[in-house]
């Protein structure tokens, strides 16, 4: 652990500013989101949903964790708030199932918008049926250790990505994607721009108008040394 948190703590303080942004970025998704923050944030493609078409935003929670212990998932989960998305991580790759339905529950009760496991989950078809979107990055019925100390609302890595606590956590069936606290609001204008544009063309092709390669894309196979054959 780096910065100036050396040794196990809990910071109880979150700056939750993005929270009135998260049903906007929820709409938009991953794919936009990630897009419009120069394709950065995104954490690896093992973090999956359980269920398809669940979808969250919120401000990030983090708790950093020993391997096969779950004491500072606990721990977090008394700071959680209403419209939060839970973010755990481990010291070293871990595959244990560090959350099952009665953590999820209780998240549920303290109005968590989503939670996102860098490790296993278990009870599964339980979980699937609970209103608590979930992500994760694999399932096991092996349970935790409650005896590691650790880290609560610190920068940690999860899926690959950077997660401090409050930084915006977006995540659908793409993935999950992490926008620092403090980009979040450009990031927003330039996704809901690259939406609409999006929008106008789907409409378009609808109507029929469906493009063609573009005059820099064509430039760009020149370029590479495509050549082209032409039909005889």
């Amino acid at each position: 652990m780096r910065g100036p948190h050396t040794t196990p703590c809990i910071v109880e303080q979150v700056d939750r500013g993005v929270r009135s942004l998260a049903q906007a970025f929820a709409e938009l998704g991953v794919a936009t989101v990630h897009e419009s923050q120069g394709r950065g944030g995104l954490m690896d493609a093992a973090i999956k949903p359980l269920v398809v078409g669940a979808r969250a935003a919120g401000p990030a929670v983090t708790c950093l964790n020993q391997p096969g212990d779950n004491l500072m998932l606990l721990a977090a989960m008394d700071l959680c708030q209403e419209g939060d998305v839970l973010v755990v991580a481990n010291l070293a790759p871990s595959a244990m199932g560090m959350v099952g339905e009665i953590i999820a529950s209780i998240l549920i009760a303290r109005g968590v918008a989503g939670l996102v496991v860098d490790a296993g989950v278990r009870d599964i078809r339980e979980l699937r049926r609970l209103p608590l979107p979930v992500w994760s990055r694999t399932v096991s019925a092996a349970g935790t250790t409650k005896g590691g100390p650790g880290w609560v609302n610190v920068p940690v890595v999860a899926g690959g990505a950077t997660v401090s606590p409050g930084d915006m956590v977006v995540a659908d069936d793409d993935g999950v994607v992490v926008v620092p606290l403090d980009a979040a609001p450009a990031v927003l204008d330039r996704a809901r721009a690259r939406a609409q544009r999006e929008a106008e063309l789907l409409a378009s092709i609808a109507a029929g108008k469906v493009p063609t390669l573009s005059p820099e894309l064509r430039d760009q196979l020149v370029r590479l040394g495509v050549r082209r054959i032409p039909a005889s």
